[in-house]
């Protein structure tokens, strides 16, 4: 089960980093032309505090145990993630983006995974 978690964090990770760059470093217009449609319903400032938010739960997702420091950081991030999920799931049901609530309940289920296996059973 270790193989496991480890498996699904390294798989998380690499699906927010980028995300995270893309909300960090470019201006609020850019997120919506890219695709990214709720960032207009938004203020730069949460857009980039959401940026930020997946940015550190990634990190958290894979350093800790990979370093041995602070391991109770990943069970952390992924629960961080699970709520960070939700909240883009329930922005995309008011503006109608059904497609888009599948791929935050499948990444939700993955976090929710990882939180439940390192707070739980399988802690390192």
């Amino acid at each position: 089960m270790n193989v496991s978690l480890w498996i699904v964090a390294g798989t998380l990770a690499p699906v927010f980093l980028p995300a995270r760059a893309m909300k960090l470093s470019r201006s609020p217009q850019q997120p919506t032309a890219s695709g990214l449609g709720w960032a207009e319903d938004f203020d730069p400032g949460p857009v980039k505090t959401i940026g930020a938010i997946e940015g550190l739960a990634a990190l958290g997702l894979i350093l800790p145990p990979l370093v041995g420091v602070a391991q109770i950081l990943t069970p952390t991030a992924g629960l961080g993630l699970v709520v960070l999920m939700l909240g883009a799931a329930v922005t995309h049901s008011r503006r109608a983006e059904f497609q888009m609530i599948t791929v935050n309940v499948v990444l939700l289920a993955l976090a929710a995974v990882v939180a439940w296996g390192r707070f739980g059973p399988h802690a390192f």
